[in-house]
């Protein structure tokens, strides 16, 4: 046991060094150019994992005996094994707004997360007795939110001439999670337990291009955040039955899973400071507006809900729907100030397809064939009309096997999708994840000698 909880400790050891290094790059230069990533908390990044990312995020009915699904904490009682997974991603937007258009890439550490079943399957062939109870756990860093713009924007003004606004800004939030999961026959419950972090940077620098030896203004907020959250999550599990040849009720292999996760609003703490200058280019004169003391301040983070179906062939097929609200309109930032957020919404519809994971002369049957399509609203609105993301999934689950028959996942997910307004300024872009699930069933196995 005691190097089973050695590599807890490394692993979550890893996880705040990990932490630590995003914390210190988050303040460096952005890692996107996104305009509306100005409000809010940023652009939200997607919390799934590369595994379900190819079924357009499918979580709230999702489990998988060999993936993750960090978010509905329920799904870690179906681990067969302990599972490591680490995710990338690269991403192509094209920005295109009345008169512009712009291609940008962008990439990261996208997850890193460790999860575990408490009670070894293993163990429960060995001692053939099978316990009514299950227990998952797990751990995991990721990013929440980022904030990247680098924006110039001229404007003609009647009596001052040209001036231009630089608009400027980096940072981002993340997530550090503790989830625990307990299952009894099919229903599952479980809650994480988890720290938001980060900083955001905003800057705008005003210059009078048609003045000579004009002022030039500069406004830099800084905002740091950190707070405990909690989400909670159900699932249940209904297999359907049929008479064996002895006449008796056995699972036929297929099955239903109702599931739902969501959370409460949560509140967090703020330290901003907002500093304010003017300066000369010819003389170098400095006038300081604003002296940037830290002020602690309060916010809120918003609750949410969501609700799923899934229906399983098992082995081969998988179909699933989901619908999730969140609550954006009662999120509040003292240290940002700024016009309201709206609720939102997003649906999806996915499906997985294996062909016969049992073949062993074709390997490209035992792969696993993912897809979906989404639409939803973004918290943020630009001209009085609320944000929106829409788009389709595709993905890969490859999987290998290590010594010992230890099955583990190469999974590869695209998505392509439109992100803000038709009319003004969209995002059209291409994202492409790269995870890698590794799994071990030697973890909580008691060895025994004779």
């Amino acid at each position: 046991m005691s190097s089973v909880w050695s590599r807890i400790v490394v692993t979550a050891g890893l996880c705040l060094g990990a932490a630590a290094m995003l914390a210190q790059n988050a303040g460096i230069t952005p890692k996107i150019n996104s305009p509306y990533s100005r409000y809010g908390l940023g652009n939200l990044v997607d919390q799934f994992y590369a595994g379900p990312g190819g079924m357009a995020g499918m979580s709230a009915a999702f489990h998988d005996p060999y993936h993750l699904n960090i978010l509905n904490p329920a799904s870690l009682t179906q681990l067969q094994s302990t599972a490591f997974e680490v995710g990338l991603y690269a991403q192509y937007s094209g920005l295109k707004g009345e008169e512009a258009t712009q291609g940008i890439w962008s990439g990261n550490l996208q997850y890193m997360a460790l999860g575990f079943p408490l009670i070894n399957p293993i163990n429960e062939t060995l001692d053939r007795r099978k316990s009514p109870i299950r227990l998952g756990m797990a751990f995991a860093l990721q990013p929440y939110s980022i904030v990247g713009y680098n924006i110039e924007a001229p404007v003609e003004s009647p009596d001052l001439g040209l001036v231009t606004n630089y608009l400027k800004g980096t940072g981002g939030t993340y997530n550090l999670t503790w989830s625990n999961a307990i299952s009894y026959k099919g229903f599952s419950a479980g809650a994480t337990l988890g720290y938001l972090f980060g900083k955001l940077t905003n800057s705008r620098r005003v210059e009078f291009d048609s003045l000579n030896d004009a002022y030039v203004t500069e406004f830099l907020d800084d905002v740091s955040l950190s707070g405990l959250f909690w989400r909670f999550g159900l699932q249940y599990t209904h297999d359907f039955k049929k008479l064996n040849a002895n006449g008796e009720l056995e699972p036929s292999g297929r099955r239903l899973i109702f599931g739902a996760h969501g959370s409460s609003t949560n509140d967090f703490n703020t330290k901003s400071s907002h500093y304010a200058e003017r300066y000369s280019f010819t003389y170098g004169v400095q006038d300081t507006i604003q002296d940037g003391s830290i002020v602690e301040q309060k916010g809120t983070l918003p609750s949410s809900l969501a609700i799923g179906l899934t229906y399983e062939h098992r082995n081969k097929l998988r179909i699933g729907t989901e619908f999730e609200i969140q609550n954006w309109s009662g999120y509040v930032n003292d240290g940002k100030p700024e016009d309201p957020l709206s609720d939102t919404w997003r649906g999806m519809v996915a499906v997985e397809i294996i062909p016969n994971y049992l073949s062993y002369n074709n390997y490209f049957e035992r792969v696993r064939y993912r897809f979906g399509a989404f639409y939803g609203t973004d918290p943020r609105s630009f001209g009085g009309e609320q944000l929106r993301k829409y788009g389709v999934t595709a993905g890969f689950g490859f999987p290998l096997i290590l010594p010992r028959q230890r099955i583990s996942f190469v999974n590869l997910a695209l998505e392509a999708g439109q992100f803000g307004l038709a009319d003004t300024l969209r995002e059209n872009y291409v994202k492409m994840t790269l995870g890698f699930t590794l799994n071990d069933n030697t973890w909580f196995f008691k060895r025994k000698f004779n």
